[in-house]
């Protein structure tokens, strides 16, 4: 059924629910992050639910005639969901919620717990239902557009994005986020990670592994790094790509194609997007004006 989460286990009930379209759902770091976007459209619905991973849900068109949530036995919410409506349920909740007369697109972010231990725990962290931010909004819809459009964002995005979102949580709840780290990062750590990234320019390139090799957390490290380079971690490994692409589009033997896939691009369209948001023209013009 539309409604089911992907991740955890619980009971559902759901009567008169409306075909839709089938979910649109992309995973990173094999399975600790999943977005996931569909329409759920019926007359009535109930479950209970647990889930390993933390649950970040954004309503982004549609309403409920009432919407009634409680986690662990407490209620949390009792009125209507519509556009804009976020919610956040922290990893191993028990959430059980009531729907009546619900026609909703939303997007969802599952963010599996022990990858993200460091940003608190079912204890410490908030529970969240149908409350509102524009920043976790803007993230949330600006990801749907992109695999909307049919690419798969990088990893390191993907994972900015989640510690991001992690982060706005806290501020949601009024509890102060964790203490910021001042200063750029040191010009040792710094060529460490520059180098990984040259290394390793064709394969997957995770933030986690980058943060790691600064011994920092994820948040912190990206902070330090955007100081140090003036970008943000995703940033820089595009923009690498993107220079790695130069040199090669100046070789009229190496097919397009072929470029992409060997700088880790998903797909020749996604390689074409990224050069054209970085060079303002596709790498066929680039190329075409190299040779003019």
């Amino acid at each position: 059924m539309a409604l089911t989460p992907m991740i955890g286990e619980g009971q559902l009930r759901v009567t008169h629910e409306a075909p839709s379209e089938p979910p649109d759902t992309r995973s990173w770091l094999d399975g600790a992050i999943v977005f996931d976007h569909r329409r759920w459209s019926c007359r009535e619905a109930e479950l209970t639910w647990t889930a390993p991973s933390h649950l970040i849900v954004l309503t982004h068109t549609g309403k409920t005639a009432r919407t009634r949530v409680s986690c662990s036995g407490e209620l949390v919410y009792d009125g209507r969901d519509g556009p804009g409506a976020l919610s956040f349920i922290p990893a191993g909740v028990e959430r059980s919620g009531s729907y009546r007369e619900a026609d909703l697109v939303y997007s969802a972010l599952w963010l599996d717990h022990a990858q993200f231990k460091r940003e608190g725990s079912a204890e410490t962290l908030p529970i969240l239902v149908n409350r509102a931010d524009a920043v976790i909004t803007t993230l949330l819809t600006a990801l749907h557009d992109d695999i909307a459009h049919g690419s798969k964002p990088d990893t390191a995005y993907v994972e900015h994005l989640a510690a991001v979102a992690m982060h706005r949580v806290m501020a949601l709840d009024g509890a102060k986020p964790p203490p910021a780290t001042h200063g750029a990062l040191g010009k040792v750590t710094l060529r460490r990670v520059q180098e990984y990234v040259e290394e390793r320019l064709g394969g997957e390139i995770r933030l986690s592994d980058l943060a790691a090799l600064a011994d920092m957390e994820i948040d912190s490290f990206a902070r330090r790094f955007r100081a140090a380079t003036g970008m943000a971690p995703y940033a820089f490994v595009i923009e690498r790509r993107i220079c790695r692409a130069e040199q090669l589009l100046a070789n009229a033997d190496h097919e397009i194609a072929l470029i992409a896939a060997r700088l880790g691009f998903s797909s020749q369209s996604h390689f074409t997007t990224a050069f054209k948001r970085q060079r303002g023209m596709t790498p066929r013009a680039y190329r075409q004006q190299l040779f003019s």
